[in-house]
């Protein structure tokens, strides 16, 4: 498995799995709100950010697979919003 091809797994498991729980709770929980997601993206962005090169390179991989799926989830949520 070449080095590029393992990061791509890598990220599409992490993508796929954290918007199928966000859609999953949203379906589920009624008192979820697109708020929620908001703070939870904000909270993912700050922690992004805070990286002193300790992370390692697959967290980083899962911790961009995050911010895409929720970024994702977050706008796709706006456009069904009345």
């Amino acid at each position: 498995m070449s080095s590029i091809e393992w990061r791509s797994i890598a990220y599409e498991k992490h993508y796929s799995e954290t918007l199928t729980g966000l859609e999953a709770k949203r379906n589920s929980d009624p008192s979820y709100k697109i708020e929620n997601a908001k703070g939870v993206l904000k909270h993912l962005y700050i922690q992004e950010g805070n990286d002193q090169g300790g992370r390692g390179e697959v967290q980083d991989i899962c911790l961009a697979a995050q911010i895409a799926a929720y970024e994702s989830f977050i706008a796709g949520w706006e456009k069904i919003l009345p």
